[in-house]
């Protein structure tokens, strides 16, 4: 099975120079995580509410700080033509939930550890990922 099989095709994105609160309320409308971070089509970052809350509440406290100041900017992504147990490896050795999609440098979609999840011969894949995913980290000091 491949990526584009599965992946949600119709995915929101946001501007580099929005707000993070706007971001949140973008995750908050469409009840996600994340959301991809595009200059045009093309992804240059993603940000999470894990994003928002450690890197822009946590640390500066400041909801109107662009978005680009607090995304992951260095994204690890897919392709349309991916297999879904590739795309389970990746997730799992980047320890990634979300992996957006790309094909010709334009952002086609996002795939979620959930969409694995649910499909009948990727639920493997998907726990494999899981497992991975979910090693326990220590608390910073």
């Amino acid at each position: 099975m491949k990526l584009k099989d599965i992946m949600t095709s119709d995915v929101t994105s946001i501007n580099p120079n929005s707000s993070v609160k706007d971001a949140a309320q973008v995750m908050r409308s469409l009840n996600v995580g994340s959301v991809p971070v595009t200059d045009g089509n093309r992804p240059v970052g993603i940000i999470t509410d894990r994003d928002i809350t450690i890197r822009s509440v946590a640390q500066a406290g400041n909801i109107n700080m662009p978005v680009h100041q607090v995304m992951t900017g260095d994204i690890v992504y897919g392709t349309p033509d991916m297999s879904v147990e590739e795309a389970a490896q990746i997730m799992a050795s980047k320890q990634i939930r979300r992996l957006p999609v790309v094909e010709n440098g334009r952002l086609v979609g996002i795939v979620s550890l959930g969409d694995l999840a649910v499909r009948e011969r990727s639920d493997i894949e998907a726990g494999k990922a899981l497992t991975s995913i979910s090693v326990p980290s220590r608390p910073q000091k």
